[in-house]
């Protein structure tokens, strides 16, 4: 704001001068003055005035507008070398966890498929356990099964032979042939010692 008033001022003082020269050569034309001499020497005091208010209000002005404008880019490059600070550190930050990231995925994978494994091997094993209760049960069933069998084939080999026997014996025996035996039979009993018919 200060800045700005110091311009004002100093434009205004050069207008001044500036327009200063011009009156003076109307006002010699109205006096009917033609001569180049003083125009001359107001031209040259009227770049001379405005060269050095020029240059007042540019030293004035430009040096503390410099100085500020070097101190804010100074700022600015401060800000920006921070920020850079700031993403590279983000940056890094970043590759830090993805690097952790990575190992984190392969510590996972690797316990899921140790986990896998020691599923896959206990469902072998109760797999194998199951499949020898069966296998066991079966044998007992097939040796239960065949001990019964052979007691019914035995059983039935017996009353076969002894229907056979039978057959054979009734048709062997005719009446007569069994008249016979019961002599023999009769007599065999009355030759007996005595001591075994007291039996």
């Amino acid at each position: 704001m200060k800045r700005l008033a110091g311009c004002s001022v100093a434009a205004l003082v050069l207008l001044l001068f500036v327009n200063l020269p011009a009156r003076a050569e109307e006002h010699g034309e109205s006096s009917g003055k033609t001569e180049k001499g003083p125009n001359i020497f107001w031209e040259w005091a009227n770049f001379a005035l405005l060269a050095g208010g020029l240059g007042y209000v540019i030293k004035k002005n430009a040096g503390p507008y410099f100085a500020q404008r070097s101190v804010e880019i100074r700022k600015g490059m401060a800000e920006a070398e921070a920020a850079r600070a700031a993403s590279d550190a983000k940056v890094a930050d970043v590759d830090r966890r993805l690097a952790n990231l990575a190992a984190e995925i392969e510590a996972l994978r690797r316990s899921a498929q140790q986990e896998a494994e020691a599923d896959a091997q206990r469902v072998r094993r109760e797999a194998a356990a199951e499949m020898a209760k069966v296998q066991s049960h079966i044998a007992e069933e097939i040796a239960s099964a065949t001990k019964s069998a052979t007691l019914e084939l035995r059983r039935y080999s017996a009353e076969l032979a002894l229907g056979l026997a039978e057959q054979k014996i009734a048709a062997r025996l005719s009446p007569e042939m069994q008249g016979r035996l019961v002599g023999r039979f009769v007599a065999s009993m009355a030759h007996a010692p005595s001591g075994i018919g007291r039996n």
